[in-house]
């Protein structure tokens, strides 16, 4: 199968970019096959959504963040991830939440051009540090996350893939508990992967920045957003390739808009054990 050698090289793209595409995606890299990635990355904030109250503030802020990306094949049908950011916003300099997540597929439907698989996972992400709280220059609200997610993924035999995925985040108290969607369509290849994507996230009531009541809680604020974005990746060599990103968020809740850029580096390994089928 052609996808085959592109598919254990790019698979972990959607995990490891720290503001973008989902927490999974819809490849696995078969049993005893890992991938370790380094990213680097820049947002540029230019105005803040600040809620239907106070809407769009002439505020900016500029994030740079790094982080370091593992992910490891259990089974063939089964991923675990591991993410640990670090990031830098303005005076505010600190490792973020780490997220870990396990992915399995339930099912696998063929079809005349393609098939259909059927995931679902479940995550889990907490504070690293006891990073500051209370300014737009926050690096998160450590609040503590349990993530379940469902996921459809069809893959053509011609390398073109489409995957949805979308499920419920848990959120400690006082955050708000929110809704993700994902949609990404892409081309997988042994030479090239590359992709286009839609995030979103709905959370479920919250605070608004310059709402009531005073002194707010940032831990308390409802974030919403709509991105658009892509990603391409070009491999050097069966454990070696690096990528680049861009995405745009362009409305939400308490979240800046603009655009974010990333880099990385991947190496990939694999056992000589592994199914290569």
């Amino acid at each position: 199968m052609v996808l085959r050698k592109g598919i254990i090289t790019i698979c972990f793209l959607s995990s490891s970019l720290l503001f973008a595409q989902g927490k999974i995606d819809g490849f696995y890299r078969g049993q005893n096959n890992g991938t370790i990635v380094l990213g680097l990355g820049f947002e540029d904030g230019k105005k803040y959504f600040a809620g239907e109250e106070n809407g769009k503030l002439d505020l900016s802020r500029s994030v740079f963040y790094s982080s370091i990306f593992g992910a490891y094949g259990i089974t063939d049908n089964l991923d675990v991830n591991v993410t640990i950011p670090y990031i830098v916003s303005d005076d505010n300099a600190n490792f973020q939440d780490i997220a870990i997540y396990l992915k399995y597929r339930v099912a696998v439907v063929s079809t005349a051009t393609g098939r259909f698989e059927f995931s679902m996972s479940g995550g889990f992400s907490t504070n690293l540090t006891d990073y500051d709280l209370g300014g737009l220059n926050d690096i998160g609200q450590q609040a503590t996350v349990i993530d379940s997610r469902g996921l459809v993924h069809y893959q053509w035999s011609t390398g073109w893939f489409a995957t949805a995925q979308s499920g419920f985040s848990f959120k400690s108290d006082p955050t708000p508990n929110s809704i993700p969607f994902t949609l990404k369509l892409g081309r997988a290849s042994s030479n090239w992967y590359y992709d286009v994507y839609y995030d979103f996230q709905h959370s479920f009531g919250g605070t608004d920045y310059l709402g009531t009541p005073r002194p707010q809680d940032f831990r308390a604020f409802g974030v919403d957003f709509h991105k658009v974005g892509g990603t391409v990746y070009r491999p050097f060599s069966d454990s070696f390739g690096i990528y680049a990103s861009l995405s745009y968020v362009f409305d939400g809740r308490n979240i800046f808009l603009g655009a974010g850029y990333g880099l990385g580096a991947v190496y990939n390994f694999r056992s000589n054990q592994s199914n290569t089928k």
